[in-house]
């Protein structure tokens, strides 16, 4: 038994349009329309889940309903990618059960013969006069929202298939706010690593400056004539009281 044709009708097509510049999010956007009097599951996978963010990625669709897509290719330097000629998504869907759906459960049970899927190539364009309407460039965050949903309620499904895969935005999500946190970690490390080191240099700093600043103060005479011993710097009054401890000592001395 062959595969069923598509239900849902694709707009566009074939092609999804991406033009550049590159170097923000760009964003275009594909609109699906349920024309049956029945519901339809759907999910969107693709070659590349590292490269793209899709919202929603999967849902159901209500009969004679329709929702639009938001396929967002990341910042990319097109001139090093060498797989961007083989870029593409496919839409699979089928029709829903009554009742309520649990489709991490319908997509892991379904039989593959009533699974409905079209496949669409991505289109890197660099010219700016396009005026193609289908193909909008965006700066927005990875958080933007499809520009319609009042038909579609979404679930998490997860189906690994090659070459196609699906994509797990909560995913993407998590490690990018790993790598932050592990960022910024790092980041307060090496600020209080820089705060000790300051506060070692300025004790030192100090030290010294208050040991020139003693030199400084004694007769140029006697400061040639200081002497350590240890680290201890003799000055005319350590001496003077040196001197009148030994003093002290011989008279004790003579006494006895």
């Amino acid at each position: 038994m062959s595969k069923q044709e598509q239900v849902l009708i694709l707009e566009p097509k074939v092609e999804l349009h991406f033009k550049g510049p590159f170097t923000d999010v760009v964003t275009s956007y594909l609109k699906l329309t349920n024309p049956s009097d029945r519901r339809v599951c759907f999910k969107v996978k693709t070659t590349a889940p590292k490269r793209y963010c899709v919202r929603p990625n999967n849902g159901l669709i209500e009969a004679y309903g329709n929702t639009t897509i938001a396929v967002m290719l990341q910042p990319v330097d097109l001139d090093n990618l060498n797989d961007k000629n083989k870029h593409k998504f496919m839409v699979q869907t089928m029709f829903a059960p009554e009742g309520d759906v649990n489709q991490d459960v319908l997509w892991k049970e379904v039989n593959p013969e009533a699974i409905m899927d079209s496949k669409l190539k991505c289109v890197f364009d660099m010219s700016t006069t396009d005026n193609d309407t289908n193909v909008r460039s965006s700066s927005v965050a990875t958080n933007a929202l499809p520009l319609n949903t009042s038909h579609i309620s979404t679930n998490s499904a997860s189906i690994a298939e090659e070459p196609f895969e699906s994509i797990d935005d909560k995913k993407k999500f998590a490690d990018e706010n790993k790598r932050l946190r592990e960022e910024l970690a790092s980041i307060r490390t090496e600020n209080l690593q820089l705060k000790e080191d300051g506060l070692k240099h300025r004790i030192r700093s100090g030290i010294i400056s208050q040991i020139s600043g003693d030199n400084k103060a004694l007769p140029t005479d006697v400061s040639h004539k200081l002497a350590y011993n240890g680290g201890l710097v003799w000055t005319p009054q350590l001496l003077a009281i040196a001197f009148l401890m030994l003093m002290v000592g011989v008279i004790i001395g003579k006494m006895f």
